[in-house]
């Protein structure tokens, strides 16, 4: 169900809500930290400390397993003991130890710093979800989620420049004064969710099982689809980068134009672009919408393999810029579904679970994305673009089988 409110939700760009702002302000600390650690993390572990290209990718492995197995436990557990209480525990568990791994000096030990990492802050990511789908509330969960992306956006391009910073000094003080940078940032986010209200926590029915969105399958399959989607991301974050380099003219520089181009667009326009997503129908119709914006940016870009670098420039910008609002749409329709089709009272687990579709697809997808973009490069552009279309089509019946199954399932379907 949706509601809607005449409360809008920023006024000159600051959240009018004071919790939404507290949410705001958490996550742009937090994320301009990740930023610049981003940037910097996979050189200093291999040029500074002298690991293998192939041991750093074993570690970071290691912490995306990590993240998949703590989401819906945790969300649940956010759920059960309190949101914003278990948020605190883990934000102060990410900020302690967001440091450490700066220090390790064999494969393992990164391994298990970076997993100790991970354990804290995807748990703090699941319950976050969840608070945020209980604080966001009167039709606005789709428009913050928005809103939110396009300051984690920010965050990171701007904590991106200290780290590039770091890259320019190329000393490992400079490293390690970029990890100590994340872990303070962290801290002050984790400060900042203890300003937020408390929140109930749910009480379980007698026999209702611990973990229920295992068993609600219509909201496993739109997780499914949700996830599916996502493989727009990699191939954009990781498969034009590589198709950049093997298969165009266009000069390396261009990976990060390109990503610059996102991070502007996504700022000023994610917000106005996922206004029509804000229930269950909407946010199925708004995934179709941004899946045929996608499919043609993927046929445009999978043209630069064809001629001469400006040839190349023309076809990866274009591409890119089509792209982009479609993504930014189709990003509003994901949010739709797996926040509308979540009971309100167990939002955590359910968010949790959501996220599980791009944390998995982060394990998986490279190698996907690798094959079409490269191997098959214009073929495989134009592959990956009718899956989109396909993933997003099967969306609209998904969306309506799931709606059916609320009463059966005793879901009060959040509302907005």
């Amino acid at each position: 169900m949706t509601a809607t409110t005449s409360t809008p939700l920023t006024h000159r760009g600051v959240p009018v809500d004071r919790d939404l702002r507290i949410l705001a302000l958490g996550s742009f600390a937090n994320r301009f930290g990740a930023g610049a650690v981003l940037t910097t993390s996979a050189l200093y572990f291999t040029r500074q400390v002298g690991f293998s290209a192939t041991e750093v990718a074993l570690a970071m492995s290691v912490s995306a397993i990590v993240g998949i197995v703590v989401q819906v436990p945790a969300g649940h557990l956010g759920d059960v003991r309190g949101p914003r209480q278990v948020l605190t525990v883990c934000m102060a568990g990410a900020a302690i130890f967001s440091a450490p791994p700066v220090f390790a000096r064999t494969p393992w030990a990164l391994a298990v710093l970076l997993g100790l990492l991970a354990l804290f802050e995807r748990s703090a990511g699941a319950v976050n979800q969840g608070v945020i789908a209980q604080l966001a509330t009167g039709g606005r969960g789709v428009l913050f989620k928005a809103y939110l992306r396009a300051v984690t956006n920010t965050a990171l391009g701007l904590g991106s420049v200290f780290g590039g910073a770091a890259l320019v000094i190329d000393e490992p003080w400079a490293y390690v004064s970029v990890f100590f940078l994340n872990a303070a940032f962290t801290g002050f986010a984790a400060w900042t969710t203890t300003r937020l209200p408390l929140l109930p926590p749910h009480t379980r029915a007698e026999g209702e099982p611990r973990l229920a969105v295992l068993r609600d399958w219509p909201y496993v399959v739109i997780t499914i689809i949700t996830g599916l989607f996502s493989l727009h991301f990699f191939v954009m974050e990781l498969g034009l980068a590589l198709f950049i380099s093997a298969r165009t003219a266009a000069p390396p520089v261009m990976v990060a134009v390109l990503l610059i181009i996102n991070t502007a667009a996504v700022a000023l326009f994610q917000v106005r672009l996922s206004r029509r997503a804000d229930s269950v129908e909407a946010g199925a119709r708004a995934l179709v919408r941004g899946a045929w914006w996608i499919a043609a940016g993927f046929a445009v870009v999978g043209l630069a393999e064809r001629g001469t670098a400006w040839v190349a420039i023309v076809a990866l910008v274009a591409g890119s810029l089509v792209h982009v609002v479609g993504e930014m749409i189709g990003s509003g329709g994901q949010w739709g579904l797996q926040m509308g089709l979540a009971p309100h009272e167990r939002q955590g687990q359910y968010q949790g679970f959501a996220g599980l579709g791009f944390s998995v697809l982060a394990v998986v997808g490279p190698p996907v994305v690798t094959y079409f973009c490269v191997d098959l490069g214009e073929t495989g552009w134009l592959v990956l673009a009718a899956f989109m279309v396909v993933i997003a089509l099967v969306s609209v019946p998904a969306a309506r089988w799931a709606l059916a199954s609320r009463e059966r399932y005793g879901v009060t379907t959040h509302s907005g």
